[in-house]
């Protein structure tokens, strides 16, 4: 009895860490892109995920929501490939909601 309750306690450790929320080390902004101002567009929010590397390199960015569609995903990609993260050990993955706004 005791056995199984230790696997169980060990499989709940696992699950935990594989959640647990990647430290940033370092976060580049988007810039507010130049098309969407011309357009007149001055605001938007995009959801997006990102693909990490056990060195806390991001290899990749999929985006997930955004509105208007289509008009910051260049920006975000370009900002969020250039985020670092603490290195884990481990392939993670982490979303984030990046939220435009032009003052202008």
């Amino acid at each position: 009895m005791l056995r199984a309750a230790g696997l169980f306690c060990a499989a709940m450790t696992l699950a935990v860490a594989a959640h647990a929320t990647p430290k940033v080390i370092k976060k580049v902004p988007p810039e507010f892109p130049r098309e969407a101002a011309q357009q007149s567009i001055s605001s938007g929010v995009v959801k997006a995920k990102m693909s990490i590397d056990a060195d806390g390199k991001v290899t990749g960015v999929d985006i997930l929501e955004a509105e208007p569609r289509r008009v910051f995903d260049k920006a975000v990609t370009r900002a969020l490939m250039d985020w670092r993260f603490e290195a884990s050990g481990e392939k993670q993955t982490h979303e984030v909601k990046l939220v435009f706004k032009n003052e202008d």
